[in-house]
């Protein structure tokens, strides 16, 4: 029992939404009731909709209900359940709800357990809501199940799906883990019910970004324990997070349930990022083909891949006399008639004419993808899904042409613009770490690149009010689409004026600076901010000293303390120190918060490259399977990034303290760690270990 509690608890968004005084207050008053596994899974269903505690009451009125009689029958359920405000049924008589209950089942003396009750729960609110009306009180009492059972009302495609399964038999058949259950049919819901141990997830994301996943990290057991499993989702959401996904307000108990919208929407996304992957300048140095001065060059390079692939479309489409515009992969392509002219142009060999003379969008759509077929192509869609215009579906198709055969010149003058751009691997590993981050707070606009879709200011201000709720002064803000430029640096004015007041290093710099796509001055703004919120979450939980600043110093000092407290000889001079390329400190560290979580046997030397690049690479993988939300590359611990390295410690610390004081490897007691991080942050501040980035931008 306290098992499946524990997971309860340490969901990361339960954790978000309650104190660890509340949580621990809710793991030691349900553990003290007798509950059956359906009433686990009601308690688990419902804990991401927001009525932890709404749920939880119900079941302690239905124990309740047992205790008062030793038993609980149909015939007890109208008078009790008149007592039950959330029911929604209070405008309904006891014979009214007699009657109800007795044409569900006749038999009024058989005893009721939880599961039966739920149903009648259910069923009989909805026939209050739909005989006293849906207004007033009543609809807002009984509101946490209509919106936590609306979860079953949500479609999926089925054209999707069976897209999705497909790309999946295809890329993970070969998969030694998976192959036992590959093919999948599509026809069926064995998607959902693969997905439940999270391997099949974590191997998808490795399938569409390399390397994302130590699969040395993977729990892969023939049959996993609620813990395991749990870890695994854990670690699919944080590496999704890391890999460009949205998934905010989606918990590892979404996919142990195998909720199929929110799992075919992670999956969704995970196999976009796989299929968009090539449409960028460093994988495809061809499309420069596509522009015809360095200027343009710089602008496709700031351009989303979808933008990328549609510019590619409209550019053969041009050779071949197309004169429409496409500018979606839904209602501009339903005609069929852009790919028939699309794929006649790249692979003329294969083409059928019939194709553009068809009338029927349908019968067209079928030829293209015949043409499509002799071309090797491999499409995942039918001329259905071309004719109802699936965006998915369709952008999928265009970027499996471009995969396959992009029709670009692998000898043209155009790529040697590149030759005179900045490549600087460090910025652009910063650029995309800040990017993944700042996708992953949730805010309404999707960050496609930094330099480019924060210099209208708004997703920077969006950012800082996640991040200190109540900091920007909405009413003198500037909603896109913003035409005007002196809006944009009016947005960018007040994001520099809160960076003050938030005490970032932000000396000679104006609005004007963001506006203008600086990218050193934005890669340090967004530097600050990720510290600045890595310290306050630290500081805002209740092990901290009594509300103190966190300080680089106290990060360090606790991470020393931590690996000094297993006996190791390891230390850490500072988040600059060369010592940490061969991962041994942190993977001490991790093992000092989480004994169980670090296989020694898999740990190499750290003494070659490879070696370290192994280390590095479980490092981040186990942290995320611990529940670290982090955004870093292995080369930023090989290489000793100090910023990403702060990171990643404070990510640690962060996951350690929120952690129950009882579930804690080390026994530390609340007076003890608070009494530790009291002592540390009354330490100086001036170690050079507290030395950040703000050296290198302090003077911008």
């Amino acid at each position: 029992m306290s098992g499946y509690v524990g997971i309860l608890v340490s969901d990361p968004w339960l954790q978000n939404q309650f104190t660890q005084v509340e949580l621990r207050s809710l793991k030691s008053h349900v553990c003290s009731l007798s509950l059956s596994f359906s009433i686990w899974y009601f308690i688990l269903f419902f804990i991401d909709n927001f009525c932890c505690w709404k749920c939880v009451m119900m079941v302690m009125k239905f124990v309740s209900m047992k205790r008062d009689s030793g038993k609980l029958t149909l015939g007890d359920l109208p008078a009790k359940m008149s007592r039950l405000k959330v029911v929604g049924s209070e405008n309904l008589t006891d014979q009214d709800r007699t009657s109800f209950i007795q044409d569900l089942h006749p038999n009024l003396d058989e005893d009721v357990d939880f599961e039966f009750f739920l149903r009648v729960y259910l069923k009989l609110q909805a026939h209050a809501t739909a005989t006293t009306g849906s207004g007033g009180k009543n609809n807002s009492s009984s509101a946490f199940l209509k919106a936590a059972t609306t979860t079953l009302l949500h479609t999926i495609s089925e054209s999707e799906k069976a897209s999705y399964v497909a790309h999946i038999n295809n890329y993970l058949a070969q998969d030694d883990f998976l192959k036992k259950y590959l093919p999948i049919d599509p026809s069926t819901n064995d998607l959902f019910e693969i997905v439940k141990d999270g391997v099949l997830l974590c191997k998808l994301i490795n399938v569409a970004v390399p390397g994302t996943i130590d699969e040395r990290a993977i729990n892969t057991k023939r049959v996993l324990n609620p813990w395991e499993r749990n870890e695994n989702h854990t670690l699919c959401l944080n590496s999704a997070k890391a890999v460009g996904c949205t998934v905010v307000n989606i918990g590892t108990q979404d996919f142990i349930e195998g909720r199929r919208h929110l799992v075919l929407g992670v999956i969704s996304q995970i196999i976009k990022i796989q299929l968009l992957a090539d449409l960028n300048l460093k994988k495809t140095p061809q499309l420069v083909e596509l522009v015809d001065d360095s200027k343009d060059v710089e602008e496709l390079m700031s351009l989303p891949p979808e933008k990328i692939l549609l510019r590619w479309m409209n550019f053969q489409l041009k050779k071949a006399g197309y004169k429409k515009i496409v500018t979606n992969f839904s209602s501009d392509v339903k005609d069929a008639e852009a790919y028939a002219h699309l794929l006649n142009v790249l692979a003329p060999e294969h083409g059928n004419p019939s194709a553009l003379a068809a009338k029927n969008p349908l019968e067209r759509a079928k030829l293209v993808l015949e043409h499509a077929d002799r071309m090797g192509c491999k499409r995942y869609l039918t001329a259905k899904d071309i004719v109802e215009g699936s965006p998915n579906l369709n952008l999928a198709f265009v970027a499996h042409i471009f995969q396959h055969r992009n029709g670009l010149s692998t000898q043209t003058k155009q790529i040697s613009f590149l030759e005179n751009l900045a490549d600087d691997t460090q910025i652009s590993r910063e650029e995309r770490a800040f990017r993944f981050w700042m996708n992953s707070l949730g805010n309404s606009t999707y960050i496609n690149n930094v330099f480019e879709d924060l210099r209208n200011g708004w997703a920077l201000l969006e950012s800082l009010d996640k991040i200190s709720p109540g900091i920007v002064n909405w009413k003198i803000a500037n909603k896109p689409p913003i035409k005007m430029p002196f809006r944009k640096v009016e947005n960018c004015n007040q994001v520099v004026k809160i960076g003050k007041q938030l005490k970032f290093s932000l000396v000679n710099i104006a609005g004007n600076d963001i506006v203008q796509g600086n990218k050193k001055l934005i890669l340090a703004y967004l530097w600050q901010l990720m510290r600045y919120n890595i310290l306050q979450l630290l500081k805002n939980l209740r092990f901290h000293s009594h509300g103190k600043e966190i300080t680089d110093a106290d990060i360090l000092e606790w991470a020393n303390t931590k690996v000094s407290s297993t006996r190791s000889n390891s230390r850490m001079n500072s988040f600059k120190d060369k010592s940490l390329s061969d991962g041994t400190f942190f993977l001490e560290l991790l093992s000092a918060v989480q004994p169980r979580v670090v296989n020694w046997s898999l740990v190499t030397k750290g003494v070659t490259d490879d070696e370290k690049k192994m280390n590095a690479t479980y490092i981040i993988s186990i942290a995320r399977k611990l529940g670290c939300s982090i955004f870093l590359l292995p080369e930023d611990i090989t290489e000793v990034n100090q910023k990403m390295i702060l990171t990643l410690t404070a990510s640690i610390m962060y996951w350690f303290l929120k952690q129950p004081v009882e579930d804690r490897p080390s026994g530390i007691s609340d007076s003890e760690g608070s009494s530790q991080l009291e002592t540390i942050s009354n330490s100086t501040t001036d170690d050079s270990a507290s030395e950040s980035s703000m050296e290198e931008h302090g003077n911008l």
